[in-house]
């Protein structure tokens, strides 16, 4: 029986946001676990990447001359410039705003679904708040496991507000979340920022291979 989510309620992923309760609680009813890792236990690509100090340069102008106090500001000046250029590099496509329909507790728009051979998702923190903000991700990354076909047993995501990154991810076969406690904030660690998402790629390529 569900703790928190009304059975004859719809709840969009914006919704979730809203909730008051407990991301325990709210992903329990969900059929999920979540816990929290003060260790970055993510795939991190170790190899050269040339065309990192042309991506902070950008990243560093781009913070001098737009005004980001708005969501859609954040959104459209910081976080997609950055992984539009991260795909490019590496030839994945960006679904925007892409339409998930799984049940009425899971359904909404996904901000940023990169559809790699380990489905990355990126949202941004609604009113800058990454706590509440991951518990809107862990769901839709739980939506995405029942949404998507892919060989990848762990699925990676990210809350941003622009200028701050926090990961998680999800395990699929154990319906685990991790939420990784460390703040990344760019262009400061956008090296690591990048070489994430980058490892991200690599691995799902990895997975692919072997399959």
């Amino acid at each position: 029986m569900a703790k928190v989510l009304d059975p004859n309620e719809s709840y969009t992923f914006s919704k979730y946001f809203d909730l008051p309760y407990n991301p325990e609680d709210i992903l329990a009813d969900l059929g999920c676990t979540i816990e929290r890792s003060d260790r970055d236990n993510l795939p991190y690509y170790q190899g050269e990447l040339d065309w990192l100090e042309t991506l902070a340069d950008s990243m560093r102008r781009r913070l001098k001359r737009v005004n980001t106090t708005t969501e859609q500001a954040r959104r459209e000046a910081l976080i997609f410039p950055l992984i539009d250029q991260i795909c490019d590099r590496f030839s994945y496509s960006i679904n925007i705003e892409y339409a998930v329909n799984v049940s009425n507790w899971l359904k909404g728009s996904l901000d940023y679904y990169i559809p790699s051979p380990s489905s990355l998702l990126i949202i941004e923190a609604k009113q800058s708040d990454l706590t509440k903000g991951f518990t809107q991700l862990a769901v839709e990354m739980i939506a995405l496991d029942r949404w998507v076909d892919s060989e990848s047993p762990i699925l990676y995501g990210a809350v941003s507000t622009g200028e701050i990154w926090r990961f998680g991810s999800y395990d699929r076969a154990k319906h685990h979340i991790v939420e990784y406690l460390p703040l990344h904030p760019v262009p400061q660690e956008l090296e690591f920022v990048t070489r994430t998402i980058v490892g991200d790629f690599e691995r799902g390529k990895q997975l692919k291979a072997i399959a």
